[in-house]
């Protein structure tokens, strides 16, 4: 099996910086319609932030669990457990994928129009 590049911290960096700026379109309040194909790509199912995120956390409560010093402390216990947890939180987020998809076909007002009631 072919060993992964490792990631710059720039590039992680740039990851992270993307996202920022997807918040803050968000924020300027834009179309729906602009908006869910960009959620499709963050929430997809199989490759979108929830599930790659917690492979990132997964794999290094992984990491620390096999390189920590014998014996485990429980500070170290702790961490592990902690990347678990917030791990499965995250992956379990990918449901968010089926609420996008749910509003795909549904029509939206433009931004800035009023609503009716």
């Amino acid at each position: 099996m072919p060993h992964p590049c490792v990631p710059r911290d720039d590039q992680v960096a740039q990851a992270t910086a993307t996202l920022a700026l997807v918040k803050d379109y968000l924020r300027a309040n834009p179309p729906v319609s602009d908006v869910l194909p960009l959620l499709a790509s963050l929430l997809d199912e199989a490759t979108g932030v929830p599930i790659l995120l917690g492979d990132v956390l997964r794999s290094a409560a992984r990491l620390v669990a096999q390189q920590a010093t014998s014996p485990e402390t429980d500070e170290i216990r702790l961490v592990i457990t902690g990347l678990r947890e917030a791990a499965q939180e995250a992956t379990d987020w990918h449901v968010l994928h089926w609420d996008v998809q749910r509003l795909n076909g549904h029509a939206f007002e433009p931004a800035g129009s009023p609503t009716t009631s």
